[in-house]
Order: structure tokens, then sequence, then C-alpha cells
């Protein structure tokens, strides 16, 4: 419609109609209760500081003999992966016979502020994988990361291959420094050292408003403008709520541990580079030897897919593959889309490197 052949009384009435459905969403919302996230049913099998492993319940009665631990980011909360029934990446796996382990990082407070990468890699993961591989028995599990929690799913089999028998990147940057990488030209202007110096932990809020402001439009304005034409299905309004919860439950991050993740990593881009050393020792991805899926989304505004796509360069394995989501960050793992791709090609490709 020509801007011109608007009339007033179709504004007035568009604007009235807008707060008429406004107000009934609103009251909609009041009625929606608690927000629940996490559909699968899990077991805590390991605590140690805020850490806790879970292990999630079975859904078939034949599964992969060698279990998988999911590696969460240090930002936000794990339950983005088990969000609710229909869209949950955990329950498709368990639905596909795996056998699934996640570690939850928790809630670090003033007291953890000196925890470092070693503590985080050489440490509390170590001592996860081998509480499971205790429990069934075996020397190697199947390892999967999920964005930070990929980067660091690298460091640790560079460095402990011995315990890992299959590794799965999911969004996971590997190259800091490519042309479309937004959060990485921001960050390498900002000087971590003051920053860590002077709060000691980082607010997970700050860091919060920092991923919203790479698209502040859609993720600041345009999707609220959007709920209202949703907020009086009570269903789809739980759906966002849910997302809502997800995006701003942002935990601190713990001083040291992101001193250097962004100096190493972001700024000096040393995981291609070359120069990371965690515990006293290299990270070198050259020597990681076994089967790697790399699945990146096409469309990830916060990890490039030039990011992700990187690794095929830096491994030596003979036995590597990329799958590409057709895709966001955040879709990978809650769209009705990747529930029908991911679950049965992380599945099948398990099973073919399984003895």
């Amino acid at each position: 419609m020509n801007p011109i052949d608007i009339k007033p009384d179709q504004i007035v009435q568009e604007v009235y109609d807008f707060n008429r459905r406004l107000t009934r969403g609103i009251n909609a919302l009041a009625d929606l209760g608690e927000i629940e996230v996490g559909v699968s049913s899990r077991d805590a099998v390991y605590e140690e500081d805020k850490l806790v492993l879970y292990h999630y319940r079975p859904l078939t009665k034949k599964q992969n003999p060698v279990p998988v631990l999911i590696v969460y980011a240090l930002v936000n909360r794990p339950f983005m992966a088990d969000l609710e029934e229909g869209r949950s990446l955990i329950r498709g796996m368990l639905q596909a016979g795996l056998d699934v382990y996640l570690i939850d990082w928790g809630y670090p407070d003033a007291g953890d502020s000196h925890l470092s990468l070693d503590d985080y890699i050489n440490g509390y993961i170590d001592r996860c994988i081998d509480v499971i591989r205790d429990r069934h028995g075996l020397e190697r599990i199947n390892l999967l990361g999920i964005c930070q929690g990929g980067t660091f799913s690298l460091c640790y089999t560079a460095l402990h291959q011995d315990k890992v028998k299959n590794l799965i990147t999911t969004v996971t940057p590997v190259d800091f420094h490519t042309s479309r990488d937004q959060l990485s030209h921001l960050v390498r202007h900002v000087k971590i050292d003051q920053c860590v110096d002077t709060m000691g932990n980082i607010p997970g809020e700050l860091l919060n408003w920092v991923f919203l402001m790479l698209k502040p439009f859609r993720l600041m304005g345009q999707k609220y403008v959007d709920l209202v034409d949703i907020m009086e299905d009570p269903g789809r309004a739980k759906n966002f709520m849910r997302m809502e919860k997800w995006i701003f439950d942002s935990p601190d991050q713990a001083g040291q541990a992101f001193r250097e993740f962004v100096t190493d990593f972001y700024q000096d881009n040393k995981l291609v580079k070359g120069g990371i050393r965690i515990g006293g020792k290299a990270v070198d991805l050259e020597g990681i030897t076994i089967p790697v899926l790399n699945i990146y989304a096409r469309d990830d505004h916060l990890v490039p897919p030039d990011a992700s796509r990187a690794l095929a360069g830096c491994v030596s394995s003979r036995d590597y593959s990329e799958l590409e989501f057709p895709g966001g960050h955040i879709g990978l793992y809650v769209s009705g889309r990747s529930q029908r791709l991911l679950p049965p090609a992380i599945t099948d490709w398990l099973g073919q490197r399984t003895d």
C-alpha cells in the first residue's frame, strides 16, 4: 500500500487493535505459571565445587556402548540443549540410542575468580571423563562440545587424546580472526586485564547485553513486537518465555579463565597460530588424529561458518567430516529442523565408529 493512501482512521484502528491484543496477551502471560525447562530425566552422578555431572536416563533398550559427554559453554545455561518437548537435542540423542552425560558448570561466585582454563580443562573436564570411564569400564569415551565448550573439548582432546574415542564439535570457534566475526572484532579492542582486575568475575548480565547488541533490532526490539501475535496462544507463549529464560539466565564468568580465554583465543588467535599452553603443556590441534565431526550453522552470527570450518586445516585426523546446518547459532539446538537432522546424523556417525 502506498503511504499516501493510508487514512488517519486506519491508523487509529490499527493502534486500537494492537493495544487490545497487547492487553489480552499480557493477561494471558500472567496465567502461564511456572516456566519449566529441561524435559529429560537425569541423575547427578558426580559433584565438585559448583559443577554437577548429570547422566540422562535411557529411552531405548539398546544403546551405543560408548557414552557421550556434552561439554557446554561457560556462558548461559546448558538446558538450551534440552529445552522442551519437541525441541531437545538431548532427547533426540536419547531416543536414537545414545548414552548421554552433561556437565553443568553452575554459577561461579567471588570465591571462584581464580579458576583458570587449566582448572576447567585439565581439572573439571578430566575428572568428569574419568568418572564416566570408571562407570562404564572404558578407556575412551565420546566427547561433544557446544560453542565455547567445543573449544574446550578441542583443547582437552589435544592434551588427553588417549581418553577420547570420537570428537564432535558444534558451532565451535576455532579461528577467532575471520572477517565476519563481529564479536571478535569487538573484543579485540577491550582491555581485558583492566576489566578482570576491576571486577574480579565478569558479570553474566554484562556479557549477555554484549551478545544482544550484535543484533539489536532483531534481539531487543522486533521479537517483542512479534510476541503480541502469539501471546494469547499458551503453547507458543511458553516456548517464547523458555527462550527468554535461557537468554537472561547468565552465570558470571570466573575472572582468570575469562582473562585467559579472551586474551589467548579472541585477541591473539593462538588456537590456530599456536602458542596456547594450558597447565604448562602446549595445545597442538595438529596432534588430534581421532575421528572428528564438525557441525556448524550456515547463518551463525556469533560463530561464523569460517570460524568453525577452519578446524579442517588444523587437525591431522584422516576421518574428518563437516555438517552444515541451515540455520543460526541457537536454531541448531532448538528448531524443528534441527530435531529432524542432528540426532540421527550424530547417532549414525558415532555408530559407524563404534567397535
